[in-house]
């Protein structure tokens, strides 16, 4: 159906090459605007635009509407006139040209496979010949598995996307997701995003979903935390039995322990991972071109050894209150106080290095699971669209963080544990010698004491974190 719509559009909507008279062009729009205009008021208003869309190709994102609204309701009054709708199409014309002139490397006037994978590959995706293929046949009419300029307009005749960026912006990576332990580090914006501002107000808006989900999941936090620390204690107790001396020795309340800090180090982390994961790109792009997944994966584990490195004191005084017994500290700046006194500012660094070393396979098996999840559904689902939807790429982005995290966790149960030292051992330890101690009194298994809870609460937290995000969008103007 798509197909027969497009082959129809060059013979009839859209000017021929042989078409020279701008009446025989306005004809051509005219028939296109009818067609959108369902109740005959000469205004194409956003419902009649949505559902010409849906009509139109399934390919489309839910809010191309909106933005085709945006760029051609030049008067601003919420619908497109003839006039506006022309005008729409013969800019958006141009763009068109312009993306396809610059995909078309060789200028043979097609698109083929080669100049599809050297397109993607610029912007620092790897896809296979197959995959190169399932993105031509979405835009082919003919079958030749190359795209030359009449179908590519006709693809792209009501699609907002102006190059192959868009395209590829549907793999973006969702900022949204925050299951706890560390935050995901978004692709760069886009030119129009920076210049309306809407980057801030997404890491803002994303900001804001991260301290829900935190909250909301800091007593399965908290548990995690004390069944590292206190492993021989808690390794043959129910995680029921857990929570409740939890609360028998300090409240409901006690759940949250730790929970402030916890929330108030989202904001310095998120910027001073975006602002270092910027700046080390632009170190690694050497011939200033766009860098590729390994460039990619060096800036991201830089950029997280920065923020740690910076917000680490903040992660000591986290575990410290939340390992405290009840009454132990009378806030956060008592925990400082008293950590001074302790160990001095060194007590601010202890389980620094296991926390560095745990960056590199968080960060390495996160990047790969998630390249490898969206290179099998672009080979065996992109048939008609590139476009995943919110929920495959919500489940890549946390299945791969998962993954992360379980090959980072028993360096994360070392770190807490040289965290809380002091707390639980008064002695000093160094990393090996716990290495060392874990496993001659609990084995392997040691190193993954409370793992349990810590996959238990993803979902909650993936769950939380998409509806406080979109609870927040509307407040900064976001669709």
């Amino acid at each position: 159906m798509e197909r027969a719509m497009l082959r129809w559009l060059r013979g009839f909507v859209l000017p021929g090459a042989t078409c020279q008279s701008d009446n025989d062009d306005y004809l051509r729009y005219q028939i296109l605007f009818e067609d959108l205009d369902h109740n005959g008021d000469g205004v194409v208003d956003i419902l009649e635009l949505r559902e010409g869309l849906k009509n139109w190709n399934s390919a489309f994102d839910p809010d191309s509407e909106t933005t085709i609204l945006n760029a051609g309701d030049t008067n601003a009054d919420s619908g497109l006139d003839f006039e506006e709708f022309v005008q729409y199409l013969q800019d958006h014309e141009k763009k068109m040209k312009l993306a396809f002139d610059s995909l078309d490397r060789n200028k043979d006037g097609v698109i083929d496979t080669v100049e599809v994978i050297a397109a993607v590959k610029s912007l620092g995706v790897d896809i296979s010949e197959a995959q190169a293929n399932s993105i031509l046949k979405s835009m082919d009419s003919d079958g030749t598995l190359t795209i030359d300029w009449d179908e590519w307009r006709d693809y792209f005749l009501l699609h907002p996307a102006t190059n192959i960026n868009e395209i590829i912006r549907f793999w973006k990576r969702s900022t949204i997701i925050d299951i706890g332990e560390s935050i995901a580090i978004p692709d760069e914006f886009t030119a129009k995003e920076k210049k309306s501002g809407d980057w801030w107000k997404r890491l803002v808006a994303a900001g804001i979903a991260s301290a829900v989900t935190r909250t909301c999941t800091a007593p399965l936090d908290r548990l995690k935390v004390m069944m590292q620390v206190h492993s021989l204690k808690t390794r043959k107790m129910r995680l029921i039995s857990v929570f409740e001396q939890l609360i028998k020795e300090g409240g409901v309340l006690s759940l949250w322990q730790g929970n402030g800090i916890n929330v108030f180090k989202i904001a310095p982390e998120t910027a001073l991972k975006v602002g270092a994961y910027e700046q080390y790109k632009k170190w690694l792009s050497f011939d200033g071109t766009r860098i590729g997944i390994l460039e990619r994966f060096i800036a991201g584990s830089l950029a997280g050894a920065t923020a740690q490195t910076c917000i680490y004191p903040m992660e000591v005084i986290k575990t410290r209150l939340i390992v405290a017994k009840a009454g132990e500290y009378s806030g956060v700046f008592d925990c400082i106080k008293k950590l001074l006194k302790q160990g001095g500012v060194q007590a601010f660094f202890k389980g620094y290095i296991p926390n560095l070393l745990g960056i590199i396979p968080y960060a390495g098996l996160d990047l790969a699971v998630y390249e490898l999840l969206k290179s099998y559904w672009l080979e065996h689902y992109a048939e008609n669209s590139v476009n995943p939807g919110i929920m495959i790429l919500l489940a890549c982005s946390t299945l791969s963080h998962t993954c992360g995290q379980l090959a980072s966790f028993p360096l994360n149960l070392i770190r807490t544990r040289m965290q809380a030292a002091g707390l639980v051992k008064k002695e000093k330890i160094s990393m090996l010698q716990l290495i060392q101690e874990i496993y001659n009194k609990e084995g392997k298994k040691g190193f993954f004491r409370g793992i349990t809870p810590n996959i238990i609460k993803v979902l909650p937290a993936v769950g939380v974190g998409c509806v406080a995000y979109e609870k927040v969008k509307p407040y900064f103007g976001l669709t």
